[in-house]
């Protein structure tokens, strides 16, 4: 049986599809939510009632938020877990210096060493991290057809724009 890459769309799709439209729900749900606050800010409310309806609202969405990513990380668990005959080389693999680009989306170069007698490729999950290191996004990429004894890049692209300077971190790494 042929060894199956972790994304629907190619491996190199750094996610499904499925997690690209709850993130674009999340961001309709943050819409939505912040303007039930405003358009709640007109009329009798005092500053203290409009205070906690937006405060209630941005827990919410941060709830939301939270679980996106929670559940894209147990996505990523479960491709990564699908490959078969994968070997773990977290400690072959790294990333180098997150750059955002004018697009608002994190890019981190990922290094991947094949220290295998024969040519091996790699599925990789890139956690990013905010300054606090709270994990905000998670990725899968690829590095493919990796020959015995050298290296080869990839470049994991966060799903959506991050804000501040954020982390990157090699989560799980599989050869295969």
């Amino acid at each position: 049986m042929t060894p199956r890459g972790p994304g629907v769309g190619g491996p190199r799709a750094g996610g499904t599809a499925r997690r690209r439209r709850r993130r674009a729900t999340g961001g309709a749900a943050l819409a939505l939510g912040l303007s039930a606050v405003l358009a709640g800010c007109g009329g009798d409310d005092s500053p203290s009632d409009t205070a906690r309806k937006a405060e209630s609202a941005v827990g919410s969405i941060a709830s939301e938020a939270s679980e996106a990513v929670e559940s894209a990380t147990a996505e990523a668990g479960r491709r990564l877990d699908d490959i078969q005959d994968g070997i773990d080389v977290k400690k072959d693999v790294t990333t180098g210096p997150p750059v955002t680009g004018s697009d608002g989306r994190v890019r981190t170069e990922v290094t991947a060493r094949n220290t295998d007698d024969s040519t091996r490729s790699f599925a990789v999950q890139v956690d990013f991290r905010d300054a606090d290191g709270q994990l905000v996004d998670t990725v899968i990429v690829t590095v493919d057809h990796v020959q015995a004894g050298h290296s080869a890049t990839a470049t994991a692209r966060s799903t959506h724009d991050l804000s501040g300077e954020p982390r990157t971190e090699v989560a799980r790494a599989v050869r295969y």
